[in-house]
């Protein structure tokens, strides 16, 4: 039998200087971060509103996030969480995010975002549990949402190929390859990073991969770079606590005006002899130049030089052309 959906989650947050940038824009890993904790909490709610095993939601995938308004310093930000659709295993999570300037009362949208959750147990969670199913006010509802779950899942199954991929470091890099701009951060997983189950929030691994794939992005164009969004971010496996992670960002793809980030995460549970380093998430970030009055800048184009940066750039180039279609209401890219 289903039961009622959540009737949502609502939280407030003021942004501080340590949120942003030298330049007063909030960071995009800090509203991630924000954006997953709302994910978190109510789909760890609907999942143990039934009597039964008591679970934790783990944050499996976020779709792509479009960072549509920046947020400033000062200004508060509204997250409000809805459940939207559930499977067996799974939970899809709409988030929005509104920023509103105190002082004038201003709102603007800055952010919609879907998630997708899986309940883990709390004696074993490594054990996926069940879903309470939700009561849906109409049958299409049921039916849009079934199919936007098999098309994540499937979305999910073909990035496992990349897994392999690591990012090499190279001697005397020349201005706009994408040795030049490549940056790696190395993280010990520590108590503050994770849930109380001792396995990292999503939302901070979001934050990391968001600094890291800014690195890039500065490197690169050396102005002040803003995150503009966020394709489908993967979760592979969970990572522990006592992990040692190692973020790392490389350009795949530059526009006249916007870049292209690969991040990877790979962990490596160095207390844990019995397992070896794995890929633990993964996912493509977008950001764009800006001036010091905040207008857009031209982005110096990336220079591939070996064959994969031209397999990848060409990657990167044919997901461009599909969001431009998207944007301008077609289906299909036109040549």
């Amino acid at each position: 039998m289903g039961v009622p959906p959540q009737t949502g989650v609502s939280e407030l947050w003021i942004m501080r200087p340590d949120d942003a940038n030298v330049a007063g824009n909030v960071h995009g890993g800090t509203i991630l971060k924000m954006i997953e904790e709302a994910g978190a909490i109510i789909s760890t709610r609907h999942c143990n509103s039934q009597n039964g095993e008591r679970c934790v939601a783990a944050l499996a995938r976020v779709e792509r996030t479009d960072f549509l308004s920046p947020m400033c310093i000062g200004e508060v930000a509204h997250v409000s969480a809805e459940i939207t659709y559930t499977s067996k295993h799974s939970v899809e999570v709409q988030v929005n995010v509104m920023s509103e300037n105190i002082l004038t009362g201003t709102k603007k949208l800055t952010n919609k975002a879907t998630l997708w959750y899986v309940p883990l147990s709390l004696k074993n969670v490594d054990k996926v549990l069940e879903v309470p199913p939700v009561v849906y006010s109409r049958q299409e509802q049921e039916e849009e949402g079934r199919k936007r779950y098999e098309a994540q899942k499937l979305e999910r199954m073909e990035t496992k190929w990349r897994n392999g991929d690591i990012v090499q470091p190279a001697l005397n890099p020349e201005p706009n390859t994408v040795s030049y701009s490549q940056s790696s951060l190395i993280h010990l997983v520590g108590p503050s990073d994770c849930t109380l189950h001792g396995f990292v929030h999503g939302g901070v691994t979001m934050k990391l991969m968001d600094e890291v794939a800014g690195i890039v992005a500065a490197r690169h164009c050396k102005t002040n770079i803003v995150t503009a969004s966020v394709d489908a971010i993967n979760f592979h496996d969970k990572i522990r606590k006592g992990c040692v992670i190692t973020i790392s960002g490389r350009m795949t793809f530059t526009s006249n005006k916007s870049m292209e980030i690969e991040v990877l995460v790979d962990a490596d549970p160095v207390v844990d002899n019995s397992q070896k380093r794995y890929r633990a998430a993964s996912a493509f970030f977008t950001y764009v130049s800006l001036s010091q009055e905040g207008k857009s800048l031209p982005v110096p184009q990336l220079v591939p030089e070996t064959e994969d940066e031209k397999k990848r750039f060409e990657e990167g180039k044919g997901r461009y052309l599909q969001m431009k279609a998207k944007r301008q209401g077609r289906a299909e890219p036109q040549p």
